[in-house]
């Protein structure tokens, strides 16, 4: 395939990407809302385990990250909303399925990373091993290990139509997906003094409005 003809096939891929980010941002931006400076729910009302059956599993495949009351609710908001086409009655298919569960990986990666980079007590300084005690196990250049699990996982699953018939275009939707997912990053990135200082002047002493 001619590398011009790539253009209309990704153009195409924009609109979906572009809807996934805006979803990843301002799920980032709530959270930034509900937690503050205190990442992983480790100051909200809610439950917070590292032993048993459930917790130990939930660190196993987290790189030993505690389970909350909180995580265990958001975990499956996303998931379940990214698959709200198949109960509103669109046919359902394996290689929709496919699409779902990999876009979803990568999108969790940014929904995450949005929080760090926006958030004033984080940004991009603080994101880095020693600075994040939930991602403080492994880590690859400046990436978190269970970044590189997400991205590269959900990049061999889009290789399996490929490898199965010889088809490309599943991957290349994935590729296209996750540039336009970093390049939005990159955007974002030019406004975080912007929102950091808006996000501190809603917080100045006696402007809270509450009785």
């Amino acid at each position: 395939m001619a590398p011009i003809s790539l253009v209309p096939e990704f153009l195409s891929s924009l609109p979906r990407s572009g809807f996934l980010f805006i979803y990843a941002l301002l799920f980032a931006l709530v959270e930034i809302e509900i937690e503050g400076k205190d990442g992983w729910a480790v100051n909200l009302p809610t439950w917070f385990r590292r032993r048993g059956a459930i917790a130990g599993l939930y660190g196993k495949l987290l790189s030993g990250k505690p389970l909350t009351g909180y995580h265990a609710v958001m975990f499956f908001i996303p998931f379940f909303s990214f698959h709200l086409g198949w109960a509103f009655g669109l046919p359902f298919s394996w290689s929709g399925e496919l699409r779902l569960f990999t876009s979803y990986l990568v999108w969790n990666v940014t929904w995450d990373f949005l929080w760090f980079l926006l958030n004033p007590y984080f940004g991009w300084a603080r994101f880095r091993k020693g600075g994040v005690w939930w991602h403080n196990q492994v880590w690859v250049a400046r990436l978190p290990i269970d970044y590189v699990y997400a991205i590269g996982i959900s990049t061999l699953l889009s290789c399996l139509p490929w490898f199965v018939s010889g088809d490309a275009a599943f991957l290349r939707g994935h590729l296209y997906l996750m540039l336009v997912l970093l390049a939005a990053i990159l955007v974002v990135a030019l406004f975080v003094p912007a929102y950091q200082r808006r996000y501190r002047h809603m917080r100045r002493p006696g402007s809270d409005e509450r009785p």
